[in-house]
């Protein structure tokens, strides 16, 4: 069995090596070389564009504008599409844009033989344009008319949602209940994944292929197509090995445009590939979003009413839109259960700033800080306990969404707080550090979580598997889910040896993505492929051993309720005697001249399923206030995410997202000026932590056997960067009393802060 074992990753080897092939290691090196021309306003439109010039430098081939690309609106989302409307996201992106909508818009873009060229050709073009006043701040948006970016929302708003469980007015009007109402806000960060967006694309068979570094090929496929207008079948779309992800490749970036471009220069070969700094504000950001939380609480911590209206900087485009801070507000009523009613109003506002899209834990994190700061801040004013007071009112067992239904099918939510609890010592450190005086000062936070896995029923949960028997035993296995660096392959591969009977040498997992062969999947997100596509596996694996046991059947003249496949032989059901091996039967069963047959199998499965995971994050820091710097001391993630399939992947997922955490907490926010320039678009002046600043990271976990899993597992991926930042934040409050209530705690917000407070 190989479940439950940290085996060796699959790819492993060939990414230690070098011998991986990521998407710029296949282009071909006569590719031509597209760049984009990017706006140098924030808001407005492109009046003219001059390319005389650029179209005099050597090796120059194309220059294509937003004048010339078809009108083809479409999304960029990556989402599960449906046929009904309700289910389909915004389109509201060509592939060139002549309004300008904020500063690094795409305008036009050069072909050339070569990247020098491109590059001075794009310094040739001249633009002029009708400018606008940027419109940078949501609550602007929302206090006053503005100019309409897209004309379908003539007031910026893309989305206002709201819910009401119980009748909160009635609630509120318990005169022993003690009122706290707080503000919260988040800031605007960017994935920073190794490998920028890259894909080259060309023309075969009157067929468009597109080769690209992304999370969602078969997305991709049906996004293309609509921008476009072209059938579904004219596109192809393949994913090698990718360098990172975390949901900026959860959407469609430049491969549309690159597809568009390939189909100007009669088919050629065409690369486009985007800087650091391109990467940086004209891919997608994670959104800032500002919360206002109300609570009425009894002096014993227990909380009878919450409210939250939460505002989400969209940026320019849709994107993801709403879902983001949708999810950041139903997450709200599920991590605490007020006793009587919860409410919540969402709000989603174009800005002249990048666009906001997916990133690892899609509005959870920007919700788990305002909803953890708050639980604080009640807890020292009413002198409770952090950990009790989130214990009174935090989810249990068997709670089920009153609008989503789902379930809380396994919680060891508890079981980690006091895992937590333990190594950080918390009793004895939460004492001793109540009174300090001077200088340097220490202290312990705490914040919990819960999170979702997979999108349904709010959207489409679908997955296929295919495993192909070889003529020596061996396996292979093709999947749509995506392999982007989580070791998704490996964990993939694990199901299915275990379902079948074989060891894991015995299962080869194609990692490349190939949407004319590869089965249908929507690919890497929202912590969904173990559970989800691993369904998939589960039942593909089901019906292979089935059919191979069939095969024995026949071979060996002995009913198939006698067979079992172990360890790679067919075997004898109850007295395990091996009676072939699965080499000798596979190559009977390709050859025999009496009953041959090419086993496979194939599975499409329709989840209608979702479950909910937990965790807890115990930080210990010091405070030195004249410097106005924190450093970390100890910190731990404990987890419940079910069953563990591969526990050293596990805790390498943990790992990641806690140095996420870290820097989204202290030190990252992508700053931009008056006009919406950008003013750290790059790995100098953009604040991610190095090694150098990174604590040792502790993990820990809690298995529980969730029953709606296929393996009794559930989502993994993005939990880890949730809780990270308000525990430094809760930590900080117990260390120096300071009540920060927006990130990042960087040494400017401290230092103001503490000067305010008298302790500098």
């Amino acid at each position: 069995m190989s479940i439950g074992e940290s085996v060796k990753r699959v790819d492993a080897y060939e990414k230690v090596t070098g011998r991986a092939k990521y998407t710029d290691d296949l282009c071909p090196r006569n590719a031509l070389i597209a760049k984009v021309l990017h706006s140098t306003i924030a808001n407005g439109w492109v009046k003219k564009l001059e390319i005389d010039e650029a179209l005099k430098v050597k090796g120059v081939v194309k220059i294509v504008t937003c004048f010339d690309v078809p009108n083809y609106p479409f999304p960029t989302a990556g989402h599960p599409w449906s046929t009904d409307p309700k289910h389909q996201d915004v389109a509201d992106r060509l592939l060139l844009n002549q309004r300008v909508r904020y500063y690094g818009d795409d305008i036009a873009a050069v072909i050339a033989e070569d990247e020098v060229a491109a590059t001075k050709a794009l310094s040739l073009i001249e633009v002029t344009y009708e400018e606008l006043p940027p419109i940078l701040d949501p609550k602007e948006v929302l206090a006053s008319d503005t100019q309409p970016l897209h004309t379908a929302y003539p007031n910026n708003i893309l989305a206002h949602t709201n819910y009401e469980v119980g009748n909160y007015e009635e609630a509120a009007k318990d005169t022993d209940l003690i009122w706290f109402e707080d503000e919260y806000a988040t800031q605007i960060v960017q994935h920073c994944h190794i490998e920028p967006p890259v894909s080259f694309a060309y023309e075969e068979n009157h067929r468009i292929t597109v080769v690209s570094s992304t999370q969602i090929p078969h997305i991709m496929r049906r996004v293309i197509s609509q921008a476009l207008g072209i059938p579904f079948g004219k596109i192809r779309v393949i994913k090698p090995y990718i360098g990172g992800g975390f949901g900026n490749k959860q959407d469609v970036l430049y491969e549309p445009l690159n597809a568009f471009l390939c189909t100007q220069v009669g088919g050629k070969c065409v690369k486009l590939e985007i800087s650091r700094e391109e990467t940086f504000h004209c891919t997608r950001t994670r959104h800032s979003i500002s919360f206002k939380v109300k609570s009425g609480v009894r002096k014993d911590g227990r909380i009878v009413c919450r409210s939250m209206e939460a505002i989400s900087n969209q940026g320019a485009y849709a994107s993801h839109g709403h879902a983001i801070v949708a999810n950041a507000v139903t997450g709200f009523r599920h991590i605490y259960q007020a006793e009587k009613a919860v409410k919540a109003d969402a709000y989603t506002v174009f800005t002249n700033l990048p666009a906001g899209g997916a990133m690892r834990g899609y509005g959870i994190p920007q919700l788990a800080f305002a909803s953890e700061a708050q639980m604080d801040d009640i807890a020292y004013k009413l002198n409770l306990d952090p950990i009790e007071i989130r214990k009174q009112n935090m989810m249990k067992l068997g709670y089920k969404d009153p609008f989503l239904g789902i379930t809380c099918h396994s919680s060891g939510l508890e079981e980690c707080i006091e895992k937590g609890r333990h190594y950080i010592d918390w009793d004895n450190k939460l004492k001793a550090y109540q009174k300090q005086t001077g200088p340097i000062r220490r202290g312990v936070g705490m914040a919990i979580f819960s999170y979702k896995t997979g999108v349904y029923p709010i959207s489409l949960e679908t997955a296929s598997c295919r495993m192909i028997l070889n003529q020596d035993g061996s396996i292979q296995i093709q999947l749509g889910a995506t392999e982007i660096g989580q070791g998704a392959d490996t964990v993939f591969s694990q199901m299915a040896a275990d379902t079948i009977g074989l060891t894991l040498d015995r299962i080869n997992i194609v990692s490349q993505q190939d949407t004319d062969i590869t089965p249908f999947d929507t690919g890497a997100y929202a912590s969904r492929q173990t559970y989800v596509s691993g369904m998939a596996v589960k039942e593909t694996a089901t019906l292979f051993k089935e059919k191979v046991i069939a095969y024995a059947s026949y071979f060996l003249k002995l009913p198939s309720s006698n067979l079992d496949i172990k360890h790679n032989a067919i075997v004898h059901r109850t007295t395990n005697e091996v009676l072939i091996g699965m080499d000798a039967l596979a190559l009977e069963a390709f050859y025999s001249l009496d009953y041959c047959q090419h086993i496979t199998a194939e599975k499409t499965i329709q989840c209608k399923n979702n479950t909910l995971s937990f965790g807890a994050c115990f930080v210990e820091i010091e405070v030195d206030m004249p410097l106005a710097k924190i450093k970390v001391l100890d910190i731990i993630n404990v987890h419940d995410s079910g069953v563990l399939i591969n526990p050293q992947l596990a805790a390498a997922q943990v790992h990641g997202g806690m140095s996420m955490g870290l820097g989204y907490g202290l030190s990252e926010q992508l700053l931009f000026d008056a006009k919406g320039k950008p003013l750290n678009p790059n790995l100098l002046d953009y604040k991610l932590p190095t090694s150098m600043d990174t604590p040792d990271l502790m993990t820990d976990f809690v298995e529980t056997v969730d029953p709606s899993g296929p393996y009794g597992n559930k989502s993994l991926g993005e939990p880890p960067a949730i809780p990270v930042a308000p525990a430094l934040r809760n930590a900080l409050l117990h260390a120096t009393g300071v009540a920060v209530n927006d990130i990042p705690l960087n040494p400017h917000i401290l230092f103001e802060k503490f000067r305010a407070h008298g302790l500098i």
